[in-house]
């Protein structure tokens, strides 16, 4: 199959294609599919545990160190909105 550009009614250039070339190409689309989704979902597992292994996990004192530290700065907010919404209900029963 050969085509031809013309501009002007001169030949610029004559390219010749050949079906065989044409199929490969065809071929190489079809081969740069993605692979099917349990090969990708099994390839993203992989990685994932590969990654939770390089993560330095905290010990066991750490954690409960951690946690009660969180639990009293929880009790103290709760204690200071508590105790202001206790005072605004005060001053709304004065005013009504």
């Amino acid at each position: 199959m050969k085509k031809k550009e013309q501009k002007n009614d001169f030949v610029i250039q004559e390219n010749t294609v050949n079906e065989k070339d044409a199929k490969k190409d065809r071929k190489k689309v079809k081969g740069d599919k993605k692979p099917n989704i349990f090969k990708r979902m099994g390839a993203k597992l992989k990685d994932v545990f590969s990654e939770l292994k390089k993560v330095s996990w905290p010990t066991f004192p750490n954690v409960l160190k951690k946690t009660g530290v969180v639990i009293v700065v929880v009790l103290a907010f709760l204690i200071v909105i508590t105790a202001f919404d206790f005072g605004l209900f005060q001053l709304l029963k004065l005013i009504v």
